[in-house]
């Protein structure tokens, strides 16, 4: 612990960043970019913007939120467009909605341009050093001390610990206490925090071992090539300025074998003996978790990630373990191909401290500390992604506290991240939050391809966006609308080539002219397929046609959702106070107020959401709110 008799002012900032993973960077590139100056912190600077866990970023769901980073003027998108070794679309099988990019990172080259990026943007310094305490003033925050007694004095705070608090890692009987990677963990803060009044859980996650290329046989394995069509995350890249030849990944499975040797060695781990106090993620469960919860599969699917060009270490996706490392040696190389594998990294389970997000306002901000933000997996959720999410929301609106402006809330019908914040702030989570598109009611509006249409203006606002790439988007919007106009006004008539076009492609033939769009919408074909009779087609980015096509076929679905949205929105503009008693309401039910006054929503749309507040108590809140304006 700090001796206060040893504090010495080191220097003083507009916002000080907690930590700098995922979350972090995005919180401290924010108000830096914006004109604030920015300190941010990290236990080791060979912790920024490390992958501690699987070599990607991207994947279902998780794809739309860096698509969303980077429209709002966030850096994960470009970083690892930069650094991909292998591209894919996921989710083509099924609609537009859920298509979702993923790429698989040079891990050391990400976080080294990442941690560049950092280095070369004015008004941001970084400092290795663990903060131990933040100093709050009549419910205002003032600075951080660091354990070696340096005071930094500020307006705001982002903490963005990541799985760094009180941590320590573990498999079978080893316990160590350290953050991930071997990195050094952050003992002292969490007391600060609890003396502050804030409510702390214990969540757990984990990763797999890592194993050395020399010793595995590729040849009993599928390999898993990317896309041929490279498609960017971020909105500023061309397909073709960051094309390159795309390294492989592998498939295989776990078999009978494996999950006898789980299930015989079941009582050595740690997640099974009760030495685990932290709740771990339902959708990233642990092998052993996997093979007593699916009992009936025979085998588990496990693919073979590379971490990077330039190392031998593989990521066995599929494999997280806390199992004894003779137990994972044991049972990995009973997987085809891995039967000589050598461990260059044991798997573990990691335990840490974080918050119960229902004490952060929608802006990120905690409730009873003004100027104090909670991002990432501090907030209580998993994923690169979502702590990108966070962090960058967070910089954004530790920045407009300082203007003395709005703070940025994004609903649920703007974005996935308003999704994910909405629900960790509203309901928390009794376990690490995934992002996942079942998650996101509207979903057909909340696509990655149009992230941009949707938020780039919001990211302008706010000034993360320059008038140079604002004025490209609004190019973009324009050349879109006019491709959607020639397609509805386009007539195709019952020709020879065109009756022939449409029985190759078991579609119903002409009785008189159509306009172009009404074939578009016909389920059996699409914008690629009907060039082949639309002969005036212009030459257009697919990103133009693309965005064109998918409104038109899918029309009648997104003007549905609209109006879902736009009952949404009624509820979500009838704001209430922030010092409403809610005990002094009748007819509202006791639980109802009590989670009311806790979660403290600004909105009826809000209140609706919190679980415990029913119908009837939403009526007698609007019954409220009319009586007030009388």
């Amino acid at each position: 612990m700090t001796d206060e008799k040893n504090i010495y002012f080191a220097d003083e900032a507009d916002v000080v960043v907690i930590g700098a993973g995922h979350a972090g960077c995005e919180a401290a590139l924010a108000p830096a970019r914006l004109g604030f100056k920015t300190v941010v912190f990290a236990v080791n600077l060979d912790s920024i913007a490390m992958m501690p866990c699987n070599p990607s970023i991207g994947g279902s769901s998780k794809g739309h939120l860096v698509r969303e980073i980077d429209a709002l003027g966030g850096e994960m998108g470009k970083n690892i467009d930069k650094t991909y070794i292998q591209t894919k679309m996921l989710n083509t099988g099924k609609g537009p909605a859920v298509y979702s990019l993923r790429a698989q990172a040079d891990k050391n080259r990400y976080k080294e341009e990442m941690k560049k990026t950092l280095e070369e943007t004015p008004n941001l310094k970084i400092k290795q050093a663990e903060v131990t305490k933040i100093c709050v003033e009549n419910g205002q925050v003032t600075g951080v001390i660091t354990s070696s007694g340096a005071l930094f004095k500020c307006k705001a705070v982002i903490i963005a610990a990541g799985t760094y608090l009180k941590a320590r890692c573990l498999y079978g009987e080893t316990i160590i206490h350290s953050g991930p990677n071997g990195l050094m963990a952050a003992n002292e803060l969490s007391q600060c925090l609890i003396d502050l009044g804030i409510k702390l859980y214990r969540f757990k996650t984990g990763t797999p071992a890592r194993i050395d290329a020399k010793t595995v046989d590729f040849s009993k394995m599928a390999p898993q090539y990317g896309d041929e069509k490279i498609v960017p995350f971020s909105f500023e890249n061309k397909p073709d300025d960051i094309a390159r030849e795309q390294v492989p990944c592998y498939l295989t499975y776990t078999n009978k074998e494996t999950h006898k040797i789980i299930m015989d060695n079941l009582h050595r781990s740690p997640l099974y003996s009760g030495v685990i106090e932290g709740t771990g993620p339902r959708y990233c469960p642990s092998i052993e978790d996997k093979v007593v919860r699916f009992a009936d599969k025979e085998k588990h699917q496990i693919f073979i990630e590379p971490e990077g060009e330039n190392t031998n270490e593989l990521y066995v996706q599929g494999m997280s373990s806390s199992l004894p490392e003779d137990v994972q040696i044991a049972l990995y190389r009973t997987v085809p191909g891995l039967e000589n594998c050598e461990f260059m990294r044991t798997a573990y389970a990691i335990e840490y401290d974080c918050i119960d997000a229902t004490q952060l306002k929608l802006s990120l901000e905690f409730k009873n500390i003004k100027g104090l933000f909670g991002a990432g997996q501090f907030n209580g959720t998993s994923g690169y992604e979502e702590a990108a999410a966070q962090g960058l929301i967070a910089g954004i609106n530790a920045a407009r506290l300082l203007q003395g402006k709005e703070p940025v809330i994004l609903h649920r019908s703007d974005a996935y991240i308003g999704v994910l914040i909405d629900d960790i702030v509203t309901k928390g989570s009794k376990e690490p939050y995934r992002m996942m598109t079942s998650r996101a009611e509207y979903r057909l509006l909340l696509r990655q391809d149009n992230a941009d249409e949707r938020l780039t203006p919001i990211g302008h606002e706010v000034g993360l966006i320059s008038d140079e790439r604002y004025n490209k988007f609004l190019e973009k919007e324009k050349a879109v609308e006019a491709e959607k106009e020639r397609i509805y006004n386009t007539v195709v008539t019952p020709k020879e080539e065109v009756q022939s076009f449409l029985e190759r492609n078991n579609s119903t033939p002409l009785k008189s002219g159509v306009k172009l769009a009404d074939l578009l919408k016909r389920p059996e074909l699409n914008y690629e397929l009907i060039g082949e009779i639309d002969t005036d087609r212009p030459v257009l980015d697919s990103e133009i046609w693309e965005q064109a096509a998918i409104q038109i076929k899918y029309e009648g679905y997104i003007k549905q959702q609209m109006n879902q949205v736009n009952q949404f929105k009624k509820l979500e503009k009838r704001l209430l106070p922030d010092n409403i008693d809610y005990s002094e309401i009748k007819g509202l039910r006791l639980e109802a107020a009590q989670k009311l006054g806790d979660i403290r929503p600004n909105s009826i749309g809000h209140a609706s959401r919190i679980a415990g507040v029913s119908p009837a108590d939403i009526s007698v809140l609007l019954i409220y709110l009319e009586q007030m304006k009388g």
